[in-house]
């Protein structure tokens, strides 16, 4: 396994700017642009193994490799008072915690089970 692959690569449409763009958010702040998504994916791995070589060629400590990273699956998440309200009341309307309910509709946006439903899963032995 080459050094780079252990680094998150990312390659999107941008309708800004009418291309696909690639980028690697850990080791680089640009990125590369283009028309194929697959020879910006190519392009972008060769930037990426170019950046890591010269970094190292100058001594530099290069950035804790993605693939590395634990996750806890707590983060502090700062909000308005009149955010936290509505959140407050949503939740007692659903008779939930203040957190399980913010997790359920996190988990909405990323099509994710929350951990609820999937206790209840568990509970009922639906699988």
């Amino acid at each position: 396994m080459k050094k780079s692959d252990r680094y998150i690569k990312i390659v999107k449409w941008s309708k800004e700017d009418g291309c696909y763009v690639g980028t690697c958010p850990a080791l680089m702040f640009g990125g590369v642009h283009g028309d194929d998504e697959a020879k910006v994916y190519k392009e972008l791995c060769e930037a990426v193994e170019e950046w890591i070589r010269e970094g190292e060629a100058q001594g530099e400590a290069l950035p804790k490799p993605d693939a590395e990273s634990e996750f806890s699956g707590k983060f502090v998440l700062r909000v308005g008072p009149e955010l936290h309200h509505a959140l407050y009341l949503d939740a007692l309307q659903n008779n939930e915690s203040l957190n399980s309910y913010c997790v359920r509709e996190l988990a909405k946006n990323y099509r994710l089970p929350s951990r609820r439903s999937i206790r209840r899963k568990v509970v009922s032995g639906k699988q």
